[in-house]
């Protein structure tokens, strides 16, 4: 019985969660200074991504590793 009651008490604090994590997604608001910011957020990110597919890519420099030193032996002899 303790069992069943854990597992209904765990599934509803996740239902409760997902639900306050949905609610707080979109807001809207009527206020044109901010719908005029979110517009221009929009637009400098549209600009952006626009010059960064027009733009040629620069191709990778490859850089050459040293060569790996080795490491001088020891005398089993001695």
């Amino acid at each position: 019985m303790k069992k069943v009651s854990l597992a209904i008490l765990v599934s509803l604090s996740a239902v409760t969660g997902a639900a306050y994590a949905q609610d707080n997604g979109v807001m809207m608001s009527t206020d044109p200074a901010k719908a005029a910011d979110v517009e221009q957020r929009a637009q400098d990110l549209q600009n952006r991504q626009q010059a960064m597919e027009s733009a040629p890519a620069k191709p990778m420099k490859h850089h050459k590793s040293a060569p790996h030193k080795k490491a001088p032996k020891a005398d089993a002899g001695s």
